[in-house]
């Protein structure tokens, strides 16, 4: 996570430069997911190991609803829709592509659960209700991280684009809006991690009602006196 500053402002400031051709469309957004999946990984939930069949698929997936995306997007605005509109390809691929990634990247937390522990630490069971309650977060947490300078920067962009001098220095765009992307994320990195606490929690009453073994694992473990809340690490 320390290099999702300088990584992300790189990337996204290529995907926001250069949106215009298809080709262009599909390295960049390769290129992110790509580094997208490097974050995810080594960002997840350590406990939960992963095969390398595995993450090559949640990379081929995540990478594919990118593109599928991007291109589809751009290809429905450029028919129906303004040039403007169409710098909002990039944060649409990217968005979907964090819906993807993030849950394929911790399969294994989805389909066996992540580690639930009691207030002092102690593992009391696995809960997969856990499980999803952290990784939605995490990934409103990344799209939040990505939002405002994807969002913002566009409009700022075609402003700027009016005035003949900036308008005829295209030069000057992509590093103008990779340290713009920069500043954003400066801010918005901090603050989306902050969004939902590291240490998460959950009710034992939900794992009871929609997870029957891991509640009578969690009553086993604790010898019939499961705690009401039971915490977990929801990655980053």
């Amino acid at each position: 996570m320390s290099f999702q500053v300088p990584g992300g402002m790189l990337l996204t400031g290529a995907m926001l430069t250069f949106y215009r051709t298809t080709s262009a469309v599909v390295f960049w957004q390769w290129a992110n997911q790509s580094f997208n999946a490097l974050v995810n990984y080594t960002n997840r939930n350590a406990n939960s190991p992963m095969t390398v069949n595995q993450m090559l698929m949640a990379y081929a997936t995540a990478t594919t609803s990118a593109l599928v995306t991007a291109i589809g997007c751009k290809s429905m605005w450029q028919k129906s829709a303004g040039p403007f509109i169409q710098r909002y390809v990039p944060f649409a691929a990217v968005a979907a592509a964090n819906c993807v990634n993030i849950p394929l990247m911790r399969q294994n937390e989805l389909i066996q659960g992540i580690e639930v522990s009691d207030e002092d630490g102690n593992i009391v069971g696995k809960s997969r209700v856990a499980a999803v309650k952290g990784i939605s977060q995490v990934v409103l947490s990344r799209i939040t991280m990505a939002a405002p300078g994807m969002l913002i920067l566009p409009v700022i962009m075609e402003k700027l684009e009016k005035i003949a001098w900036f308008r005829r220095m295209h030069i000057l765009h992509a590093p103008f809006q990779t340290f713009a992307v920069g500043c954003f994320l400066s801010f918005m990195v901090p603050t989306a991690c902050a969004l939902f606490p590291q240490k998460c929690s959950i009710d034992v009453s939900l794992i009871q009602r929609f997870e029957e073994d891991s509640y009578k694992d969690i009553h086993k473990n604790t010898k019939g006196s499961p705690p009401k809340v039971v915490y977990f690490n929801k990655g980053l």
